[in-house]
């Protein structure tokens, strides 16, 4: 499986199947302007939220792909607004996917639409696909609900924000990623913009006095998982 970081909370999971986007902020992301949004390919989108830093180029590219979304029912009904049909939404729970089951989890924030109107329920996603366990959590502070995710799963990978003021920072996602039981973590939602800004020395020094370890790819970078 491949990982490919585009941004904020924009990654690319390519797996033995499909290729299944996450988020898609880019055009909007200053740091991601060396990134050609008509060059990426999808087979599902799947969204956590309705923040524009979360679907500001979600109607663009589901249409170019036909990718389909998976989503809350609240963002499709908005997608459906925009022209876009090829939609699976769902809430809180699990569905099996002809590339693997994917679970939506809750997360701890806020979700409205481009244009106001509610966005639905915040969310994550726990996917189990090509016999790996992969925890991406969205926006979200820091909660117990996470405990849950260790009983039900043996995450190989946790895709936690980083970035503090909307979301967990480095300190947190620490005690995030002991809540699930994960030691590689793959951080997120940093740097975009001035409040969310970091200092990568002290997050990865913060998570390896935590003996875990914290992966910061380059904005474009594809590492194998």
């Amino acid at each position: 499986m491949k990982y490919t970081y585009y941004g904020q909370s924009c990654f690319l999971l390519e797996t033995s199947s499909v290729k299944l986007l996450f988020d898609p902020f880019i055009s909007g992301n200053p740091l991601a302007k060396e990134i050609d949004v008509e060059k990426i390919d999808a087979d599902y989108i799947l969204v956590s939220h309705g923040h524009g830093d979360h679907v500001g180029d979600l109607v663009d590219i589901a249409k170019r792909t036909n990718a389909k979304v998976i989503c809350m029912p609240e963002i499709a009904g908005w997608l459906q607004k925009q022209g876009v049909t090829n939609i699976h939404d769902m809430n809180i729970g699990k569905f099996k996917f002809d590339f693997g089951t994917v679970r939506m989890v809750t997360a701890t924030h806020s979700s409205s639409l481009p244009d106001g109107s509610y966005g639905g329920n915040p969310a994550g996603f726990v996917l189990d696909v090509d016999g790996t366990q992969i925890y991406f959590a969205g926006d979200t502070g820091l909660t117990l609900d996470m405990k849950l995710l260790a009983e039900l799963y043996q995450l190989e990978y946790a895709i936690l924000p980083i970035g503090g003021n909307y979301t967990m920072d480095p300190d947190d996602a620490v005690i995030a990623a002991e809540y699930v039981n994960c030691s590689k973590v793959m951080g997120v939602h940093y740097d975009s913009f001035p409040v969310i800004a970091i200092n990568k020395d002290f997050a990865l020094e913060t998570f390896k006095r935590a003996q875990k370890t914290l992966l910061l790819p380059a904005i474009g970078e594809t590492i194998d998982l």
